[in-house]
């Protein structure tokens, strides 16, 4: 007699769960080198000792804001503004069915809360840039009757505001992610989300991502050797040679 054995069997693989493209790669890097150069700019506005860190950053501000601006209106389809713009309309359904149903769909209300964050922050950057372009150039002094430092007060009141927005934008997708159980902040990362369905993205357009962060490098080499200290004088003073006597 032969031992009964249980006929074995091979593991059967895990399907890959359905990944669908949303994000380009030139959305990903204006965000992550527009929220870096805001960062910068934020943590250097008080500090003469790095003024023109902070005023470089504003010129970088106002670069990527332009390719924002440009890609919004001449990119693909799933960058476009008419496309934020869209979603941002959606309240009066929203509220519609509110009025009539009686109750709150609550994931048109996150999805419309996340799209006016957006839409801010897009609003903010001109009266930021312009009106910091403004106290760099002393637009302000000489006006009879007037406060001098009423211009620099308008530019911290408009980096508060704009702040205060990014705050909002980051607890909401923190309190998104707790909600819908899934990291809302990936796609930013990836340019993927997980489900079936189409792509929005049909060409990744890196080549695209990638100039973009050249010329945002390139400029900042630039600024910094023109700079007669460059840019953070801490570092260019270590670099610099030793004299001895």
């Amino acid at each position: 007699m032969y031992p009964l054995t249980a006929p074995t069997t091979a593991a059967t693989p895990t399907p890959a769960r359905a990944r669908r493209r949303v994000i380009d790669d030139p959305m990903r890097m204006f965000h992550w080198l527009f929220a870096s150069a805001f960062a910068g700019a934020y943590l250097s506005a008080d500090s003469e000792h790095f003024r023109l860190l902070h005023v470089t950053l504003g010129y970088i501000l106002a670069g990527l804001f332009a390719f924002r601006l440009a890609y919004g209106l001449f990119g693909p389809q799933q960058a476009r503004l008419a496309r934020l713009g869209g979603r941002l309309a959606g309240w009066r359904n929203w509220l519609h069915g509110l009025r009539h149903s009686g109750t709150i769909n609550w994931r048109q209300g996150q999805n419309l809360l996340m799209a006016l964050a957006i839409a801010a922050l897009l609003l903010l950057t001109p009266f930021l840039v312009l009106s910091g372009y403004a106290v760099w150039q002393e637009w302000g002094l000489g006006l009879a009757g007037v406060d001098e430092d009423w211009l620099e007060e308008l530019h911290e009141l408009a980096a508060n505001a704009f702040l205060a927005v990014v705050l909002g934008h980051l607890a909401l997708i923190l309190g998104l992610s707790l909600l819908r159980g899934t990291n809302q902040a990936l796609p930013m990362l990836t340019g993927q989300v997980e489900g079936a369905g189409p792509s929005l993205v049909k060409k990744p357009r890196r080549w695209l991502a990638a100039l973009l962060l050249i010329a945002t490098l390139a400029y900042a080499a630039w600024a910094w050797l023109e700079a007669p200290h460059g840019l953070v004088p801490a570092l260019s003073a270590l670099s610099s040679p030793v004299t001895f006597l």
